[in-house]
C-alpha cells in the first residue's frame, strides 16, 4: 500500500511525513524521532481516531493526504543525548557466540538426541525445564560430593548447556546419573540389541524425588532451607478413613483423619472417564480394607481426600499404563480424556482452603470479563469509525449536542447537553479495571499471600505435557509440549504478552505448533495422548495492580 503524506506539527514547526499505513505507532514514532529529537517514550501524538500507541497500527487512522496532527513533548536533558553514542556496543547475530545467539529473541530451544530407546527421559527433561524457577534453583546449586554422579548436579549442568545452544545437545552425562541412581532404567531390550524403553511418568517421579532431598531453597536470608519441591510442587491431602459397616460406627469407632503429602494428582481412567475432572474424581476416593478393632475383624473402609494446599506447579498423571497378565506388559487403556487449558480445582479443596480460594477465584473471572467487555468496545469502535478525540485540533472528533447555550427567564445561562469522548471513556473504564485488580490483590488471603509457592486462586494454566505414542509402556514413542514462554523486552526488562504458542519437543526435532495441536492430544486410539501434564498456577495482580 502507497504511503500517505501528512505533515505533523511541533512547537510551531511543520515536518512532512511519509506515513506506511500498514506500520505501527514505534515505527511512526521513530520517524517523528529523527526529525524533532523528541525520543519516542517522550511524544504524545494527537491524532483523529485516537493517541498513537507503540502497538497501534496506523491504518486505524484513516489518515488523508495533507491531513495535519500534532505532536506534544520535548527532548531529553534538552536534546543534548539526542546523538549521544549507545552505551552498549550493537552486536549482530552474526558476531555472537552460540551462548549469546541461543539467548535472543526467536531462538529455537534446543532438543535432546535419542541415545537408544531415551524418548522418555528425553520428554520428561524438556518439560521440566519449563519450570523458571526450578532452572534459577539449580543455578544456584552446589553439590556436597565432586563425584560425577550427583543426579541434581547433572541436570543444573544439563540445563545450563541447553541454554546455551540450539543445536541438539546430547545428555549422556545425566543419562549415566539416572541409570547409577536407578538401575531399573538400565535394564536391556528384551527384544534386540540395547536398551529397554521405560515409562516417563516412572522417570519423572525419580527426577523429581531426587531434588526433593537434594535441592535447597531459602526465603531470605534468616529464613530456614526447605525442599524446593516441596515449596513449588508438593500440595497436600485431608482425609478421613471411615468403615463402611454401620455397626462399627455404631460401637464408637471415629472417622480417622490424617494428612499427607502429594507430588502429583492421579487421573484414573474406567469406563465412565471422559473428561479430566471425571479421573480427579475417581482418585480422591479409594476403597481398602483393614482391621477394625471395634469389630475385631478386617473390614472394608473408605478413604476420602480433600486438597489442603494446592502447589504452584501441578503435576497430573494420566493412568494410562497397567500390568497385563497375558503379556506380561504394561498395557494402554487407549480411552479419550479431555483436559483444559485452564483447570478450576477449587472443588476438591477442603472446606478452610476453599474458602480462602473462592472469593479470589471469582473475582479473577470478573475482571476477565471486564478487560473482554473493554476489549470488545474498542473493537466495535474500530469497526463502526468511531472517532475517540474530539479535542484533538484539526480533527473531526466525536460527536457533541449541537445545542446553542440559551438565557432562562431569571438570566442564567443553560448549557446545553455534552458528551465525552471515547478516549474519556476508555481512561475511566481503564482506571475502573485498575482498582479491580487491586481489589483482588487484597482479597488473596495473608496466609497463601505468605506463600509464594502455593497456589492462591485455584485457578491453573497449561505449561506442559508429555505425550506417549503406542500400544504399551514398553513401547511406542514420547514427546513433550511445551508452551512458549513470552520473551523479555530489553528496554523495560519485563516480558512481553505470550503469543499462545507451543514447541514440540521430538527427541532432537523442535517445531513451533498452535494451541489447537494440544486439542488433539485427549487419546482414543495409538497416536500420541497426554501421559503428564504440568499446570501453573495463573499469575495474580500485585498491590500496584500490575501483571508480570
Amino acid at each position: 500500500m502507497a504511503s500517505i503524506p501528512i505533515v505533523v506539527k511541533h512547537q510551531g514547526t511543520k515536518y512532512d511525513v511519509e506515513v506506511d499505513p500498514e506500520s505501527t505507532g514505534d515505527v511512526f514514532k521513530f520517524q517523528l524521532y529523527s526529525l524533532t529529537g523528541v525520543e519516542p517514550e517522550r511524544q504524545k501524538i494527537l491524532i483523529k481516531g485516537g493517541q498513537v500507541k507503540d502497538d497501534t497500527p496506523m491504518n486505524k487512522f484513516n489518515l488523508q493526504p495533507g491531513q495535519s496532527i500534532m505532536m506534544l513533548g520535548t527532548p531529553g536533558k534538552d536534546g543534548k543525548d539526542v546523538l549521544a553514542r549507545p552505551k552498549e556496543k550493537i552486536k549482530f547475530v552474526e558476531d555472537m557466540t552460540e551462548a549469546e545467539a541461543a539467548q535472543q529473541e526467536g531462538a529455537i530451544p534446543a532438543g535432546l538426541s535419542n541415545l537408544g530407546n531415551t524418548c522418555y527421559l528425553n520428554s520428561t527433561l524438556q518439560t521440566l525445564r519449563a519450570i523458571p524457577e526450578l532452572q534459577n534453583t539449580l543455578g544456584k546449586y552446589e553439590p556436597q560430593s565432586t563425584g560425577p554422579l550427583d543426579l541434581t548436579k547433572q541436570l543444573r549442568d544439563l540445563y545450563k548447556h541447553m541454554s546455551e545452544t540450539q543445536e541438539a545437545y546430547i545428555p549422556q552425562a545425566f543419562l549415566t546419573a539416572l541409570r547409577s541412581a536407578f538401575p531399573q532404567f538400565a535394564e536391556r531390550s528384551r527384544t534386540g540389541s540395547g536398551f529397554a524403553q521405560q515409562d516417563a511418568e516412572e522417570a519423572w517421579s525419580q527426577i523429581v524425588t531426587q531434588l526433593r532431598q537434594k535441592l535447597r531453597v531459602k526465603d531470605s536470608p534468616e529464613a530456614a532451607e526447605t525442599s524446593f519441591i516441596d515449596k513449588y510442587m508438593a500440595g497436600e491431602f485431608t482425609s478421613e478413613l471411615v468403615c463402611d459397616e454401620p455397626a462399627a460406627r455404631e460401637g464408637g469407632e471415629q472417622p480417622i483423619v490424617s494428612k499427607e503429602t502429594f507430588l502429583k494428582l492421579n487421573c484414573h481412567i474406567d469406563s465412565s472417564t471422559n473428561h479430566l475432572r471425571d479421573g480427579i474424581a475417581n482418585g480422591l476416593s479409594e476403597k481398602l480394607e483393614k482391621r477394625s478393632e471395634v469389630l475385631g475383624r478386617d473390614a472394608v473402609y473408605t478413604k476420602t481426600s480433600k486438597i489442603s494446599r494446592l502447589p504452584k506447579y501441578l503435576t497430573v498423571h494420566f493412568v494410562r499404563f497397567f500390568w497385563k497378565r497375558e503379556t506380561q506388559k504394561k498395557a494402554k487403556i487407549m480411552r479419550k480424556v479431555t483436559f483444559p487449558h485452564e483447570l478450576d480445582l477449587v472443588e476438591f479443596c477442603d472446606d478452610k482452603l476453599k474458602s480462602m480460594l473462592v472469593p479470589v477465584r471469582d473475582k479473577v473471572r470478573e475482571v476477565r470479563k471486564d478487560e473482554e467487555d473493554i476489549e470488545r468496545a474498542r473493537k466495535r469502535r474500530k469497526r463502526n469509525g468511531a472517532d475517540e478525540a474530539a479535542d484533538i485540533p484539526g480533527g473531526k472528533g466525536a460527536k457533541k449536542d449541537e445545542k446553542k447555550p440559551s438565557t432562562s427567564a431569571d438570566g442564567d445561562v443553560e448549557m446545553g447537553e455534552t458528551f465525552k469522548t471515547d478516549a474519556e471513556i476508555d481512561a475511566e473504564r481503564d482506571a475502573a479495571l485498575l482498582a479491580a485488580k487491586k481489589e483482588l490483590h487484597a482479597l488473596i488471603d495473608p496466609q497463601l499471600a505468605n506463600d509464594d509457592g502455593a497456589n492462591q486462586s485455584g485457578l491453573y494454566e497449561l505449561r506442559g505435557v508429555v505425550t506417549h505414542q503406542g500400544a504399551s509402556a514398553d513401547s511406542g514413542h514420547y514427546t513433550a509440549y511445551v508452551k512458549k514462554m513470552a520473551p523479555v523486552d530489553a528496554k523495560t526488562g519485563k516480558r512481553k504478552e505470550e503469543d499462545g504458542k507451543w514447541w514440540w519437543f521430538n527427541d532432537d526435532k523442535v517445531s513451533e505448533v498452535t494451541a489447537d495441536k494440544i486439542e488433539t492430544l485427549a487419546g482414543g486410539g495409538e497416536s500420541h495422548s497426554a501421559l503428564i501434564l504440568l499446570y501453573r498456577a495463573i499469575p495474580l495482580p500485585s498491590a500496584e495492580g500490575t501483571i508480570e
